[in-house]
């Protein structure tokens, strides 16, 4: 076989792969709609302190996205009282993504403690891969601004609840897991979803859920080293409602309980 022939199947091989992982990217929605608007009481937890430490909501709503449809998800995370004395956060995480449940930019202002970032990432989906633009401000420097090129689906911190909340769970048991790509600054990490059962609990509307429970590590690229970065009760129905949602910070974890929801799609 000459080197234009294999050039040229390589050539072949490149796209149809990128085609494969572009398809693979578009998952259907079922469990959200335009309008969709969850409160959540926030509970800080760092060693033995455990105090409820403000409100948090995660909102949906269709918008236009250079002249398509899209889906605004926007998450407010603010802490009050004793916790938000012991260590502040005020948050807020903003994504779309289009029809087919593939992020199309993500921003997240954040002040932490002492500390205030500002993350963007603006996705591009284009015939030599999913192109992301990158860029991190943090304490008014640029720590980084940069393109970089991922060959399978990757998602941001909002972009992937929407993900878990439509996925098949039905034929996996405790501890299997789905692979995916995910944003961790300017790096595309893997990320593991797994499926840890199911469970009961009480949220504070009052009212008792059947859940799923799902958490999501980050791994090395040598699958070495992991840490959760998130972790969430789904309500084990049509909607996937997050009854719970665990996000860890750079001290201690922040968890969201179900206060109320408006808007559902099922």
């Amino acid at each position: 076989m000459n080197k234009t022939i294999k050039l040229f199947l390589l050539l072949i091989l490149a796209i149809s792969l990128f085609q494969g992982a572009n398809a693979q990217c578009k998952v259907m929605n079922n469990s959200f709609r335009d309008g969709e608007n969850i409160t959540y009481d926030l509970y800080f937890n760092y060693g033995i302190i455990k105090a409820k430490a403000g409100v948090g909501s995660l909102k949906t709503d269709m918008v236009n996205y250079k002249g398509n449809s899209a889906y605004n998800l926007r998450m407010l995370l603010n802490t009050t009282g004793l916790a938000g004395s012991v260590y502040t956060v005020n948050d807020t995480l903003v994504s779309y993504i289009d029809m087919d449940l593939r992020p199309l930019l993500f921003t997240k202002n954040a002040f932490e403690g002492k500390d205030y970032s500002k993350e963007v990432q603006a996705f591009s989906y284009i015939d030599d891969g999913i192109k992301v633009r990158t860029s991190r401000i943090f304490n008014g420097e640029k720590s980084f601004e940069e393109t970089i090129t991922v060959n399978d689906c990757a998602y941001d911190y909002l972009s992937v609840l929407a993900l878990i909340r439509n996925l098949d769970y039905s034929d996996m048991q405790p501890g299997d897991q789905k692979q995916i790509q995910f944003l961790s600054g300017k790096e595309s990490v893997n990320m593991g979803i797994y499926y840890n059962g199911k469970s009961k609990i009480r949220a504070n509307n009052g009212k008792t859920y059947n859940t799923i429970e799902i958490s999501l590590t980050i791994y090395d690229k040598a699958f070495n080293d992991k840490k959760e970065a998130i972790s969430a009760l789904l309500t084990d129905d049509l909607n996937r409602i997050p009854v719970v949602i665990k996000t860890h910070l750079k001290i201690g974890a922040i968890r969201a309980v179900l206060k109320n929801v408006t808007g559902l799609r099922n």
